[in-house]
């Protein structure tokens, strides 16, 4: 397609998108279910699973080959722009309290679905369809260890905060925890990358380059005093633009280091000020890179998705075990993390519950896979299925565990729980 060509082509393909994305996310609503699982779910839809199997004629004609990368480019604004909002209502005083449980909770929940994941692949390493050829079976352990390590931070955030439970111990720990276990997975990522590669270049600029992050975050937190007062004395079309201009300099970085963008994008959002200005410049990007972005990158992981390849036994029982041993891996290593670290057992199954959810984290990581060419399209299908159920299982055991706690006349968790009054007891 032409370049003429492609710009009505994208503008048609965003109006279905964003239709669909609507429409499925209220319709989960009633479910329970926060927007961006229905974001997931639509993405799914549009793709060769639903769309592509009832009307294939109509996905080619929505989503044809050459409009797919220019979705792929414009959803990782949407991301962007939807992390560093993340980061930017991240509190790291919230986090002070609960750093010792979760780093307990985060070093579980990331060891625990990492062994179960390699070992799986390796008792299953004959499967048909799943492995690509030419990758060394070591490398495709452990990247399927990675994906089920990972934790839906955005989702979790989001969750968080749509349920206003931001000032609950469990809700900081689990932020914490899921910030940690993150930024792990995507250096063993990284690692995971460098194997198939053959060489130790990807892990060591990683490594090299998060230092050098760290340092430059060190630096704007000191200066932010300078910062905001210069985001005084001008005007709000210059704080705007800086502010945009920041942001995607930090999601380059991030991604050339192969932290990817999302990383870069969270970490400013934290140091970034906070005054009145600032918070007007930051609330002006949100709605476009929420609203109208990121469900493109929601469909983009769907267009990559066929549900159809599970049809195949073999691949069903990976599947299968893949979503088992996830959830047994995470929720149920973080459970006992936290009950190790000292923290009551609602607390403790909640944590569980959140961190649980892998969500738009673990589809990042394998639309990285599939590009790198390490997964193949029915691998990256069993880690959607698998992102999927465990984000989807998320707010009904939240909300069954309140149930749970009012049945039985305890007061909710929200509220005994705050997060300055240190682990709970049993």
């Amino acid at each position: 397609m032409s370049a003429t060509e492609l710009g009505p082509a994208f503008f048609i393909s965003v109006v279905v998108i964003l239709v669909v994305c609507r429409a499925v996310g209220r319709l989960l609503r009633l479910a329970g279910q926060p927007p961006v699982v229905g974001e997931m779910v639509a993405g799914v839809v549009l793709g060769p699973s639903v769309l592509g199997y009832v009307a294939p004629g109509a996905e080619r004609w929505l989503f044809p080959a050459d409009l797919r990368p220019v979705l792929y480019v414009v959803g990782q604004v949407g991301l962007v722009v939807f992390m560093f909002l993340a980061g930017h209502a991240f509190h790291t005083d919230r986090i002070r309290a609960v750093l010792r449980p979760a780093l307990t909770v985060s070093a579980a929940g990331t060891a625990v679905p990492l062994a179960l994941g390699a070992g799986l692949t390796l008792l299953l390493k004959d499967t048909g369809g799943l492995f690509p050829r030419g990758v060394p079976l070591s490398v495709s352990a452990l990247f399927v260890g990675v994906t089920l390590a990972i934790t839906a931070f955005p989702m979790l955030a989001r969750i968080i905060t749509e349920r206003g439970l931001t000032g609950s111990r469990f809700g900081s720990l689990s932020l914490a925890a899921g910030a940690l276990d993150d930024a792990v997975a995507w250096v063993l990522l990284a690692g995971v990358l460098s194997l198939a590669g053959g060489s130790a270049h990807s892990f060591l600029l990683a490594l090299g380059g998060s230092a050098g992050l760290v340092l430059v975050l060190v630096a704007l937190t000191r200066a932010r005093r300078h910062a905001e007062r210069l985001a005084e004395e001008r005007p709000p079309d210059t704080v705007l633009l800086a502010t945009v201009l920041l942001l995607f300099l930090a999601a380059w970085y991030t991604d050339r280091i192969g932290l990817y963008a999302v990383f870069g994008a969270f970490s400013l959002g934290v140091v970034f000020p906070r005054t009145p200005p600032v918070a007007r410049a930051v609330e002006a990007i949100s709605p476009v890179g929420r609203v109208v972005f990121l469900p493109l990158f929601f469909t983009y992981s769907g267009l990559n998705t066929d549900i159809g390849l599970l049809s195949d036994p073999s691949v069903l029982l990976f599947g299968a075990c893949c979503v088992v041993l996830a959830v047994v891996g995470k929720f149920g290593a973080c459970w006992l993390a936290a009950r190790a670290a000292g923290e009551r057992s609602g607390v403790a199954l909640r944590v569980a519950t959140l961190m649980n959810a892998r969500g738009l984290m673990q589809l990042i990581a394998i639309n990285v896979g599939l590009s790198a060419g390490i997964t193949t399209p029915a691998m990256f299908t069993v880690l959607v299925l698998v992102a999927l159920i465990t984000t989807v299982m998320a707010s009904p055991l939240l909300t069954l565990w309140d149930r749970l706690d009012r049945r039985r006349g305890a007061p909710p968790e929200t509220v005994r729980t705050a997060v300055g009054t240190g682990a709970s007891q049993p």
